[in-house]
């Protein structure tokens, strides 16, 4: 009964505080600063059930601790265990022929690049940790470099940059050429290897090719030299009525020889005496066409061995021999008055 009597009193003395505080409330101060951290109302008071609400800063992440807190009756904040740490950058991975220099890969750390000795730096000599958790730039590289082929600034071999550098790094490449009359023997180009050596280079070489030979039915332009030399030309030309066949020019090559020559193709006379054929469109009597050029065609016309009607076969001029359609026949003086010449014949209609 007495333990009873002791338990109301405490309840009725918690009660009437409880209701004193409810019109007395203490106000709450600023609240407690955190490091790299900021409160999103701030200000010199704030009312019992208020709250703040902490947030790191950019650069930083929450590691522990509740980022909001409320003003209690009592005035006086909770203990604040928020804490902002700051963002870790990835890491660059190694720098192959150089080394890097750093404390950590926290936010705002700077990463220090430098090669080894034989190697060029290409790239940011530092980069830094950013807000966002990545590195301000990518890493550089130290890439292997060539030293500049062996190649006399006088000599008849020379060369030029293919990518526009100052020094020559690992899979570059330069392109070589050779003073006229000299021809080049080997690869026009070279490669900077891994082991800081260029691929083979090319030679320069002397040539000379001998007199250049005539054509049958044709003829040398203006050949006025005893000699010629590497990548001199000839041109040739064909005879009244022959058709050149290839290149009308020839090439002086590396080799020492030249390139190939042409041909001259012989024109074709019409083995018949009498016939109307077609040519270049229109119907003309052998007598006037008398012969046709190299790949010209003619069209003869053949009368029909069921209808009376004709239909035309083609046949080509190759080199001097024009063959002709077998379904051709030629009629003497005598019978060309009773027969009917198959190019005056209506066209069969297959």
């Amino acid at each position: 009964m007495i333990r009873l009597t002791l338990l109301l009193k405490k309840w009725f003395e918690l009660t009437r505080n409880v209701r004193l505080s409810e019109k007395n409330p203490r106000i709450c101060p600023r609240p407690p600063e955190i490091p790299r951290a900021t409160i999103n109302v701030n200000k010199e008071a704030y009312l019992p059930g208020e709250d703040i609400v902490y947030q790191c800063n950019p650069g930083y992440i929450p590691r522990s601790g509740s980022r909001r807190y409320i003003c209690p009756l009592s005035g006086i904040w909770p203990t604040v265990i928020f804490k902002c740490i700051p963002k870790v950058c990835p890491h660059p991975g190694i720098l192959d022929n150089g080394k890097i220099v750093f404390t950590n890969m926290n936010y705002l750390s700077v990463l220090n690049f430098s090669c080894n000795t034989g190697f060029i730096l290409e790239g940011p000599t530092s980069i830094q940790c950013q807000a966002d958790g990545k590195w301000s730039e990518s890493p550089p590289e130290c890439p292997v470099i060539c030293p500049p082929p062996p190649v006399s600034e006088f000599g008849v071999l020379s060369y030029h940059k293919i990518e526009a550098r100052e020094v020559f790094v690992f899979q570059d490449r330069i392109r070589f050429s050779c003073l006229l009359p000299y021809a080049m023997f080997g690869s026009e180009t070279a490669t900077c290897q891994a082991d800081g050596s260029w691929t083979p280079l090319p030679e320069c070489k002397f040539v000379e090719c001998p007199h250049p030979e005539p054509i049958e039915h044709g003829f040398i332009n203006f050949a006025l030299y005893n000699t010629y030399h590497y990548q001199d030309i000839v041109s040739y030309g064909c005879d009244l009525t022959y058709v050149m066949d290839g290149d009308s020019v020839s090439t002086c090559e590396e080799t020492g020889t030249w390139s190939n020559k042409p041909t001259c193709k012989a024109p074709c006379n019409i083995p018949v005496e009498k016939a109307t054929v077609l040519y270049n469109r229109r119907k003309i009597t052998v007598k006037q066409l008398q012969l046709i050029q190299h790949a010209e065609t003619i069209w003869f016309f053949c009368k029909s061995n069921t209808e009376d009607c004709s239909y035309m076969i083609s046949t080509q001029c190759i080199d001097g021999q024009l063959p002709i359609p077998d379904c051709y026949k030629e009629h003497n003086w005598f019978m060309s008055w009773f027969k009917k010449d198959p190019a005056d014949m209506s066209p069969c209609s297959n």
